[in-house]
């Protein structure tokens, strides 16, 4: 068993050409003995991003705090605090922040990728 608060984790910080102003933590994953999932959870500053992509594999996302676009079916959508995603595995997708204070997801990805 495993009880952490996730400000607790160092992030690993992406800001560059593909990913501005992010920080992502693995909260659950192989390294704890999850066989199955991975829970991470990434926090957006101010005008922050992530890269513009898709794969094979489906994710879940849930909205921990603040408020964001995500990019699904060629569209961007407003999201908040409290809103659950499903992105379909091939499904390009985005997430973003517009707004000032800070955009937090969870995200659920399955076992055999890359954790963060």
């Amino acid at each position: 068993m495993k009880i952490i608060k996730y400000t607790e984790i160092e992030p690993v910080v992406m800001n560059n050409e593909s990913a501005k102003a992010v920080k992502g933590r693995v909260l659950i994953g192989k390294d704890d003995g999850a066989n199955h999932f991975c829970m991470r959870v990434f926090s957006l500053g101010a005008g922050g991003f992530t890269p513009r992509h898709s794969h094979e594999w489906e994710h879940e996302i849930f909205v921990h705090a603040g408020s964001g676009k995500v990019f699904l079916g060629g569209e961007f959508q407003e999201v908040t605090a409290g809103t659950a995603i499903f992105v379909p595995g091939g499904e390009e997708h985005q997430l973003m922040n517009p707004c000032n204070e800070e955009f937090v997801f969870i995200c659920l990805i399955p076992e055999g990728v890359p954790e963060l």
